[in-house]
């Protein structure tokens, strides 16, 4: 665990949310996306290559659902869904309205299959995990403190009936949580919280940083994790594990770049997966919505993906006392798609592996997920004429494209451009099928978002089976 320092980047302040947006550029113009984008998306044995074929089908929502949100400098990003499958198979997707967040559920084909759950008083899908009898929800919730912000709370609704409503942040821990970046996963017996905290007093007072938390099956907090981590946390990463600390990774700005942060927090010599500029605006953006996609394979290996903009070069900042705090130069104006393989839950690998060199190209919106028993589903959305400025870009979009990887990061398929969107997490069944929720809009990266986000009554389930 590590202890609150001053900063010497700038504050992150609570305006952190990002937007989503959506335009659909003609079949024309997304092949000519496909070239523009460069030699990497033509490279690949894929004469036997999956098809990815992608089916959606429409659920019709009762509220009005606000599906885009403003990031940094007013990014137009997605608001996160939240997708999860229950042992037996039935789906549950979260997603936020006015009187609340939304929990629909799904039949195993992704058909509605109920009336939604409403959780009162709830700001945020922070993550979702799907029980047989229900669900449990990271969210917000209303709390009194110094600064007139939220708690951090884990949910849990069994047989349609809230069994408990557990706040993890409050005046004895001295955080609040007016924002979470959150996710939270189940390993069978607890759950894991991980997200973003704001200090309200002691020496973390007015700083960001963030907490992992573990609660037992009935709501009860249970040792282990820490109160304060990386700092600021601009990107969260989460696997539950059977045994021992679940495996985590956290995007640092004041050390600037993505570090493994299983079981310590992050300490000075958390290993690192990737330098990158990651203060405010610049590394935010890296992972969606702050939060990425973390995958285990048999053999107890580990992939994340994420848009970098790479290292020319970093070195420690001599202006900081701390002795903390780095300074990279970015190797690219725009941010390219990567990978990285950690060896085990504990070890950062040599390098990322990039799998973009588009440098006119903004590459946003980059997921992972498993595919098959060997594969990964490598997902991300392009930005063509890409402008940037304070490590934010705009342009033209250029489509949303699938692509699988094997364990080593080499393509085993084409880059395919699909119409669906993937807007928050994915939900893995038993037989290995892909399902997510989206709202049927185009996206639009021309300019940011300013003023309220569009909405939508309609979400969009998509399905991939390998």
């Amino acid at each position: 665990m590590t202890s609150a320092q001053p900063e010497t980047q700038p504050h992150r302040t609570t305006r952190h949310r990002r937007v989503r947006a959506a335009r659909k550029p003609a079949i024309g113009a997304l092949a000519a996306a496909v070239l523009l984008a460069g030699a990497w998306y033509a490279t690949a044995g894929a004469a036997t290559a999956p098809a990815l074929a992608v089916t959606s089908t429409a659920v019709g929502l009762p509220a009005a659902f606000p599906y885009l949100s403003a990031g940094y400098n007013n990014t137009r990003e997605w608001t996160r869904t939240a997708t999860a499958a229950a042992p037996d198979g039935t789906l549950r997707v979260a997603w936020p309205a006015a009187d609340g967040i939304h929990v629909t559920p799904l039949t195993t084909a992704g058909k509605r299959a109920g009336a939604d759950t409403v959780v009162k008083g709830a700001k945020e899908v922070g993550g979702l995990v799907a029980h047989n009898d229900g669900f449990a929800l990271l969210t917000r919730v209303s709390d009194s403190n110094k600064w007139k912000e939220t708690a951090a709370a884990l949910v849990r609704y069994q047989n349609g009936k809230q069994t408990f409503r557990t706040k993890l942040t409050g005046t004895a821990s001295k955080d609040t949580a007016p924002l979470l970046d959150g996710q939270l996963t189940w390993n069978g017996s607890k759950y894991g919280a991980y997200f973003v905290v704001h200090g309200a007093g002691g020496p973390a007072d007015g700083h960001f940083g963030d907490k992992l938390a573990y609660v037992s099956a009935k709501g009860a907090e249970l040792s282990g994790g820490w109160s304060w981590g990386c700092s600021h946390n601009e990107g969260i990463a989460l696997h539950a594990e059977k045994t021992g600390p679940f495996t985590s990774l956290c995007f640092d700005d004041w050390r600037s770049g993505l570090f493994v942060s299983t079981g310590i927090g992050a300490p000075d010599d958390a290993p690192v997966v990737q330098r990158e500029r990651c203060w405010a605006g610049y590394c935010g953006g890296t992972f969606p919505s702050r939060t990425g996609d973390l995958v285990r394979s048999a053999t107890g290996r580990y992939a994340t993906a994420f848009a970098s903009r790479g290292a020319a070069s970093a070195r420690k900042n001599p202006d900081d006392a701390s002795g903390r705090g780095w300074t990279v130069t970015p190797k690219t104006g725009t941010h390219q798609v990567a990978v990285a393989f950690l060896k085990d839950r504990n070890s950062g690998p040599g390098k990322a592996i990039r799998l973009s060199e588009t440098k006119g190209v903004e590459h946003v919106n980059v997921r992972l997920a498993p595919y098959g028993k060997d594969r990964l589903l490598l997902s991300w959305e392009s930005i063509k004429n890409a402008t940037c400025k304070d490590g934010t870009c705009t342009g033209t979009f250029a489509g949303t494209h699938l692509r699988l990887i094997d364990w080593n990061g080499k393509f085993q398929s084409p880059a395919k451009v699909v119409r669906e969107r993937i807007t928050g997490d994915i939900a893995v069944s038993a037989d290995g099928s892909l399902t997510w929720a989206y709202a049927p809009a185009t996206p639009s990266y021309a300019k940011p978002l300013t003023g309220a986000s569009p909405t939508s009554t309609t979400l969009k389930i998509a399905r991939l089976k390998p």
